[in-house]
């Protein structure tokens, strides 16, 4: 199997990030195909919002300064999330696509309540900036893991074969036949 290129962690030997930076660079590094590079572009604008609402909320917590962050946030979200709804067939095969999906719609929808949070009179989000960033932290995540298991399995397809080239004639029918039985 290819192996990831996301750096290990000497204690966990787990692959890791702990910065957006280091973000930015596994994204940057990622981008052999255009659908690869187009989502870690979105995941890229994703990370820049995320960073501006953090360091906005360990400032201070004031609706007026940080709601109009995560509105934008949302709409960068949103259009990211229907950019991984478009992805072709084999993107759509991972399981990890299922993931990430689910980890962009929980992200929008905890957003939004964020900002309902305390009514439009309260002058302060209950958001804090801790809170913020471990869900950004794992929707990233999710996207990460999406885009390093699509590049393995790329890698992995141009070197692995079915295995049903190799076996004799008599079982391929038999294999074929029990396929069609199947669809019937």
């Amino acid at each position: 199997m290819t192996q990831s290129r996301l750096r290990l962690d000497s204690t966990t030997n787990l692959p890791t990030v702990r910065s957006f930076d280091q973000l930015s660079r596994f994204l940057r590094g990622s981008g052999d195909d255009r659908e690869c590079r187009q989502i870690s572009d979105g995941m890229r604008r994703l990370a820049e919002r995320i960073e501006a609402i953090i360091l906005a909320l360990r400032t201070n917590r004031e609706r007026s300064t940080v709601a109009p962050l995560l509105v934008d946030l949302l709409t960068v979200l949103r259009a990211h999330r229907n950019q991984i709804v478009d992805l072709a067939l084999p993107w759509r095969g991972l399981y990890e696509y299922g993931g990430y999906l689910q980890a962009l719609t929980n992200f929008r929808v905890l957003i939004g309540q964020w900002l309902l949070d305390g009514g439009p009179r309260s002058a302060e989000l209950l958001l804090t900036a801790e809170d913020f960033e471990l869900v950004s932290w794992r929707t990233l995540g999710e996207g990460m893991l999406l885009i390093d298991m699509y590049e393995q399995w790329v890698g992995d397809a141009d070197h692995a074969e079915s295995g049903l080239g190799s076996l004799p004639e008599p079982q391929v029918q038999r294999a074929i036949r029990w396929w069609r039985k199947l669809r019937l």
